[in-house]
């Protein structure tokens, strides 16, 4: 099994971190434009939090971005978890002075809405987004417009293979699903 993440044992020092692990050193990475602000390969590190409000509150909402923004926030996300939040997507893009990532909850229509609102970022989880052709549909909307997509997975979106496979969901579980979508 190639594809599984190796064990982190205890240090001696007592702690979780491997006995080479040193604080302030970053791993080298691919840098992605989020609306502006470039994450990764070397960027400075951004701030990035999320909008507690119910998405289709677009005043609401904005607010809280607003908020972010003031409070020196870099990027915020904002959860598309039903058609009304979907909907809301392009006023919160157009009145937002932070870039949007688009948080995508079960539904594909969602995201490629997200995407014609042109938000910053989209993050699905493909376990919950459905079939090859949704996915795929959601990537080439993305694609076409320089959207960049954050997969993301966690327990309970993992396929039925693997958790037959595995018998839980456990880290290699999770990995192994997030990699059939990279």
């Amino acid at each position: 099994m190639d594809n599984i993440l190796p064990v982190i044992q205890p240090a001696q020092n007592g702690n979780n971190l491997p006995s080479n692990y040193k604080v302030g050193v970053r791993r080298h990475t691919r840098q992605v434009n989020i609306g502006g602000i470039k994450v990764g390969g070397g960027a400075p590190i951004s701030v990035q939090t999320m909008t507690k409000t119910k998405t289709d509150d677009i005043k609401g909402t904005v607010k809280q971005i607003v908020e972010a923004y003031e409070a020196g926030c870099d990027i915020v996300r904002v959860t598309v978890n039903d058609k009304e939040a979907a909907d809301a997507m392009a006023e919160i893009v157009k009145q937002s002075p932070l870039p949007i990532v688009a948080d995508i909850h079960f539904n594909h229509i969602f995201a490629l809405k997200a995407v014609e609102a042109n938000v910053a970022k989209v993050r699905i989880n493909p376990g919950n987004i459905g079939s090859k052709d949704r996915i795929r549909q959601v990537l080439t909307a993305a694609k076409d417009k320089g959207i960049p997509i954050r997969i993301g997975v966690n327990s309970g979106s993992l396929e039925e293979d693997i958790l037959e496979k595995y018998g839980y969901p456990t880290a290699e579980a999770l990995y192994e699903s997030a990699m059939r979508h990279v």
